[in-house]
């Protein structure tokens, strides 16, 4: 059984866990505001638009996943509403868990159409 905290040490770490907080979500502010002053104020990935209150429903998301790279011209960044953001992050989480290998361990491609497959020998045709 593992031993009993004393009250000052559960006070100090609630502590450090509502300072980790306040600085996650102040650092998140200056860049959601630094996106917000750089792009339209559109869903890259549905298009709605949000204006007024509703701009609260538009989040900033990583492209890379890495919420420390905040480049100052937000190359790292897109706006996304509420809603393709929680999708954007499942189809990650999804990725991450399927790698998409095959039972005997070779990669699939991602897609077997090439739409140029043959054009040498159709410019070849055209001299």
């Amino acid at each position: 059984m593992a031993p009993k905290k004393t009250r000052t040490e559960a006070n100090r770490l609630d502590e450090s866990i509502d300072e980790v907080r306040r600085e996650r979500e102040r650092r998140a502010k200056t860049y959601r505001e630094r996106a917000l002053r750089i792009f339209p104020w559109i869903c890259a990935r549905c298009g709605r638009e949000f204006t007024g209150k509703g701009l609260r429903e538009l989040t900033v998301h990583h492209k890379d996943h890495n919420h420390d790279n905040n480049p100052p011209d937000g190359n790292n960044w897109e706006l996304l509403c509420l809603y393709c953001h929680d999708n954007e992050h499942s189809r990650y989480l999804d990725a991450q868990w399927c790698d998409g290998s095959t039972p005997s361990g070779t990669q699939e491609p991602l897609s077997t159409y090439r739409p140029f497959a043959d054009l040498a020998a159709l410019l070849k045709n055209k001299k």
